[in-house]
C-alpha cells in the first residue's frame, strides 16, 4: 500500500526557509500527484512568524485552494495571542498533536516532515 498523506510541521521563525520549502513543497504535492492529502502545521515560533508577514497568508491561501489543510497548535497560538489572525487566514487553531500523533503511529499511510 502506497502512503497518501504528507504532514508537514513547521517550528522554525525563519521566514525564508518557511516559504522556500514546506510551503513550496507542500503547495505543489496536491497538484503534481506527490500526495493525496497535504496538512502544514505551524507549531512554536513558526506562528509569530506566520502572523508578522502577510507574504507567508498570502501563500497559505493560495495553496489552501489546491486542497493543502493548515492548523495551527492552539497553545502557541493562544501564547501569542494570535488565534484569530491565523484562523482568519483559514488556519485552524486546535490541539494539533492529535494529529501529529496519529501521523507518527500510522507510518503506512502518513510521512512526516519537520522544519
Amino acid at each position: 500500500m502506497k502512503k497518501e498523506n504528507l504532514l508537514i510541521v513547521i517550528s522554525t521563525d525563519n521566514k525564508d526557509s518557511i516559504l522556500k520549502f514546506p510551503l513550496l513543497y507542500g503547495g505543489v504535492s496536491i497538484p503534481r500527484g506527490y500526495w493525496k492529502r497535504v496538512h502544514i502545521m505551524f507549531w512554536g515560533a513558526s506562528i509569530k512568524t506566520v502572523i508578522k508577514s502577510k507574504k507567508i497568508r498570502k501563500k497559505v491561501n493560495e495553496i489552501q485552494k489546491d486542497g493543502v489543510e493548515f492548523s495551527s497548535c492552539i497553545v502557541c497560538a493562544q501564547e501569542y495571542n494570535a488565534v484569530k489572525k491565523l484562523e482568519k487566514s483559514g488556519i485552524v487553531c486546535n490541539h494539533t498533536g492529535e494529529l501529529l500523533n496519529e501521523a507518527l503511529q500510522n507510518d503506512d499511510i502518513w510521512s512526516t516532515l519537520t522544519v
